[in-house]
């Protein structure tokens, strides 16, 4: 019998003693040189696909025994049209296959049948996509949610669904109060109540939330309203967020949260703290740098 996803992210995280999940966000003009230069600035989106491949898949190679997981963005391999998509399933294939658990931010959401397409298509390392979890938004309701969760029940599989997040604009409507309630601590109550029959040994269920690392005094009030639910941490490194940010985040024995950073690891190269001793030729080498400089400043994982 497979293990639920909320079992495979526990040990994940105790077997690497990490909570970092790296972001992969390519992005043409930060490429790492040798990279690319290898392209041409106004090269067809199957050479920069193909580029993206390349690098997210190094990435992949370098952080492989550090973390428990990566969480590629949709957005930067759709920029390039059906040639990025092709990039992100080759991406996503290659990270499941080096035992990483992926999180594909794709934040999707639609209703009755569309909800059930989408959550067929990427839940589970089955599906077409093969992605092991998906962030979703809650904007449209519960029966949106519902489809998502049946098919993580069926595949083993987890989403994040969006709840407080990182950017300042967020509070327009996640912040607004209706019976004395914030929008935000509604969705919580959704994403507990989903948890409540689907708990694993660890105590947490498939159904994870996204609470911004910019916002730490929602973070810890969260944390304690969705008590079975694993939380992903965005707004860490570039965005603002530090180590003292999200330590609320995590239980008492260092699980319950994974800490995403994108930028500050994957573009490591060219931080002024790397750029001169490392610099492009070795942008590898600062990647894993960055990761396990990360690593220790969130060394919260008990035995």
């Amino acid at each position: 019998m497979s293990k639920s996803f909320a079992t495979r992210m526990a040990e994940a995280v105790q077997k690497t003693k990490s909570v970092t999940c790296v972001g992969l966000d390519p992005r043409k003009a930060q490429l790492p040189a040798p990279i690319r230069d290898n392209v041409a600035a106004d090269a067809p989106p199957d050479a920069w696909a193909a580029a993206y491949t390349q690098f997210c898949c190094e990435i992949v190679d370098v952080v492989r025994d550090l973390v428990p997981c990566v969480k590629p963005q949709a957005a930067f391999f759709e920029q390039l049209g059906p040639a990025g998509t092709v990039a992100l399933g080759e991406v996503i294939r290659y990270a499941s296959d080096a035992g990483l658990i992926v999180i594909t931010d794709g934040k999707r959401n639609d209703i009755g049948s569309t909800a059930t397409a989408y959550a067929d298509a990427y839940l589970g390392t089955a599906s077409p996509w093969g992605s092991d979890s998906l962030t979703v938004s809650p904007y449209l309701g519960e029966d949106s949610l519902e489809p998502f969760v049946e098919v993580c029940d069926q595949r083993d599989a987890g989403i994040f669904v969006l709840v407080k997040t990182s950017n300042p604009g967020g509070g327009l409507l996640q912040n607004r109060e209706t019976d004395g309630q914030t929008v935000y601590a509604r969705v919580a109550e959704l994403v507990q109540h989903f948890n409540a029959t689907r708990l694993d040994s660890f105590g947490y269920g498939p159904v994870g939330a996204v609470v911004g690392a910019t916002y730490p005094e929602q973070l810890a009030e969260m944390r304690a309203a969705m008590p079975g639910s694993w939380i992903l941490v965005p707004g860490f490194g570039a965005q603002g967020g530090g180590a003292a940010d999200v330590m609320a985040g995590f239980d008492a024995k260092g699980l319950g949260a994974i800490v995403n950073n994108s930028r500050h690891i994957i573009f490591a190269h060219s931080r002024p703290e790397f750029a001169d001793r490392l610099g492009d030729a070795r942008w590898q080498d600062a990647v894993r740098a960055a990761t396990v400089e990360m690593n220790e400043q969130l060394a919260v994982v008990k035995d």
